[in-house]
């Protein structure tokens, strides 16, 4: 079985949203591994004195138990057009290492900066972000991402997005997209303009 990983935003030295990774680490540890014990990432995060400054990506690499935690500088990717690819098999569910399936939808975006994943219809996410949508009034995430999201499951339990089914002929009620991760959280602004969303 491939090994899982979370990617955590350190904001000038702070782990953001830990509660949520912790979730989550802990209910794939269990569901997959069949752990009884949970992990405290606030524990085992210990912070270089260089990556205190600035916004850094941790990645941690577990399976039962974490394997590894790595520091890097984090900047984020220019994305400006989508493209829909529909895949009606794909699943990941968890947040494995092994992104085999993801990568190979993503060769085809072609002219396009990155994809979203189209399955039995339903808009579901981008190959490394879940994806909202602004109608004029309320940002709205589908009801059928391929993975629930950390920053995904904060926005919702604060009520700034909610969630509905999507399919692709409601792409035309929106105004624009932003593609959301625990890396780009909702107020960094990585707007998407619909025609800018292509086939």
């Amino acid at each position: 079985m491939s090994l899982l990983f979370e990617s955590i935003r350190l904001q000038d030295g702070v782990p953001q949203n830990l509660e949520y990774h912790n979730a989550r680490l802990n209910h794939s540890r269990k569901s997959l591994y069949e752990s009884t014990d949970s992990i405290d990432l606030e524990q085992l995060i210990k912070i270089p004195e260089e990556c205190r400054h600035g916004i850094f990506k941790c990645k941690v690499t577990y399976s039962k138990t974490v394997k590894s935690i790595d520091f890097k500088p984090y900047k984020p990717r220019t994305i400006k057009s989508l493209r829909l690819i529909e895949d009606n098999k794909i699943s990941y569910s968890y947040k494995y290492t092994n992104r085999g399936s993801l990568n190979e939808l993503l060769t085809k975006r072609e002219r396009y900066d990155e994809i979203i994943i189209v399955k039995n219809g339903f808009i579901t996410d981008t190959s490394y972000s879940n994806i909202i949508f602004f109608d004029g009034i309320r940002w709205l995430t589908p009801s059928t991402p391929l993975l629930h999201g950390t920053m995904r499951c904060y926005l919702l339990e604060n009520n700034m997005i909610a969630e509905v089914e999507i399919k692709v002929a409601d792409l035309k009620l929106f105004q624009k997209a932003r593609l959301i991760n625990a890396l780009n959280p909702f107020e960094s602004g990585r707007d998407v303009k619909m025609q800018k969303i292509g086939y």
